[in-house]
């Protein structure tokens, strides 16, 4: 794909001060970074205003736990992240902090099936689908088992219990058996044949959105950079969609990564968020993209993965991390 000619992007005349409806849409040079030279250093840090109040973990759970909500992921070069947010209310938008902390690394480790149920369903867009991982806070040496599925209306649903560290790249006894009970209703797979399959790993500063005058909703937007995919199975890379195996140029263990690709999401209810109409009328459009299932398409194209398809041809050309 050919790079746009880039174009600065254009601040909301005005300030974030002005009322939503007295603004222009900006001009915004989406290109990926990796398509230019360069670009922004990969970092949350580098994105979010520093002015940004602080909020404690305790309080921003106490606000907005939202383990039941509308999720919109938005894929946004790095070079212009920062201009975007930083037309948020400076008074309203509070940063999570902890340790004098804004920047936390996450690992995730997702399991699916040799066949990829999980994968397939997330694929057609099954009501049935789920995704089953473990989460880990590598900052706080914190880990959760987690199990994210579909409920009414397009919410979703997160239930999740604390996991050893050490255990995150395996379900253990206890783990199978509540993945089993949150998925008996779901799917005929068995969870002993659950196994890792891809490790996602990147940095994520989360922001609270009070509701407000301009704010609608009680609403979270994380920012997630230095992205990164590890195929953690051979079934993973060549499995395809007819059932049989093909070849792959990627390799078990070795870790990838999408240069100048930020993604940004936001977590509200059904009504869209202050943040959200920003990115709208910075021309930025909510995409199609899930870390484990669009990772997995990336990383093995022989996979069904049609929702995906713009997505990863235009920012998730897989590069060996450094």
């Amino acid at each position: 794909m050919s790079p746009q000619a880039p174009q600065p992007y254009t601040p909301f005349q005005g300030g974030a001060a002005q009322t939503l409806e007295s603004t222009h849409t900006p001009a915004v040079d989406n290109t990926p970074s990796s398509h230019r030279s360069g670009h922004r250093e990969e970092s949350t840090m580098s994105i979010v205003p520093t002015y940004w109040q602080s909020i404690s973990l305790d309080e921003l759970n106490e606000k907005a736990a939202m383990q039941t909500r509308v999720d919109r992921k938005y894929i946004v070069d790095a070079d212009y992240a920062a201009s975007i947010l930083a037309e948020l209310p400076a008074d309203e938008a509070a940063v999570l902090e902890i340790d004098g902390q804004r920047e936390f690394a996450y690992d995730s480790v997702y399991f699916d099936t040799p066949d990829l149920v999980s994968y397939k369903a997330s694929a057609i867009g099954s009501r049935n689908r789920f995704k089953v991982r473990t989460r880990s806070y590598l900052d706080s040496d914190l880990s959760f088992l987690e199990v994210k599925t579909e409920g009414a209306r397009e919410f979703t649903v997160k239930e999740r219990i604390p996991y050893s560290i050490e255990n995150r790249d395996m379900l253990t006894a206890e783990g199978k058996e509540y993945v089993a009970t949150a998925l008996e209703q779901l799917t005929d797979a068995s969870v002993d044949d659950l196994e890792p399959v891809v490790r996602t790993g990147y940095r994520r500063t989360t922001v609270y959105l009070p509701q407000s005058e301009q704010n609608p909703v009680d609403s979270r937007l994380t920012i997630d950079t230095s992205l990164t995919w590890t195929p953690l199975s051979e079934s993973a890379l060549v499995y395809t969609a007819d059932g049989g195996e093909g070849p792959t140029k990627y390799q078990v263990g070795t870790e990838y990564t999408a240069p100048g690709t930020v993604i940004i999401e936001t977590k509200s209810g059904s009504a869209p968020s202050i943040a959200d109409k920003y990115l709208w009328r910075a021309g930025i459009r909510p995409v199609k993209i899930s870390k484990f299932a669009t990772g997995m398409a990336a990383l093995n194209p022989q996979l069904p993965a049609n929702k995906w398809k713009r997505t990863i041809q235009r920012w998730m050309q897989l590069e060996p991390a450094a």
